[in-house]
């Protein structure tokens, strides 16, 4: 077995869609990003990447690719997990938490866990999304932008 971590953070923008977890969120502001900006999906595609040894999402995804702009997140970590299988690995489970003051993210979890879950090739149970605020304190809590954090944990396969 083998366990990774991903971080990732991107400002708030009026005007733009919220994408999370592959999920379009109703919100006044949304994510900027050279992909679709989904911080979610950035921070689980570094804890895998990162467990497997296949360096980082920059490294995998360089923003100064236009072939990647406005990418759909989701579909980058199905490349990663393909990447993954060829390096003989598989996904064991996934734990990530969105840390945002708004929107409440709540009633969104269980279907980005779908969403990551039918990207990984995984069932849905291996796959666990929370959110949490930081009682208004930080860049966050000001909703200047909002932050992911994942692990990963990898197995070999069989």
């Amino acid at each position: 077995m083998r366990v990774g971590i991903g971080y990732d953070v991107h400002a708030l923008l009026d005007n733009t869609g919220l994408i999370l977890g592959g999920v379009d969120i109703p919100h006044t502001q949304g994510l900027k990003g050279h992909s679709d900006g989904d911080a979610l999906t950035h921070a689980i595609i570094d804890a895998v990447l990162g467990a497997a040894s296949l360096g980082d999402i920059g490294g995998q995804f360089p923003s100064s690719n236009a072939l990647y702009k406005n990418a759909r997140s989701l579909d980058l970590l199905k490349t990663v997990v393909s990447k993954l299988h060829d390096k003989g690995w598989r996904v064991g489970n996934v734990d990530a938490t969105i840390v945002a003051q708004r929107p409440t993210l709540a009633g969104y979890t269980s279907q980005m866990a779908i969403n990551l879950a039918s990207a990984m090739g995984v069932k849905t149970s291996q796959i666990n999304v929370k959110a949490t605020t930081t009682d208004g304190l930080g860049f966050a809590g000001m909703e200047e932008g909002l932050a992911a954090y994942a692990i990963a944990l990898l197995e070999e396969q069989q």
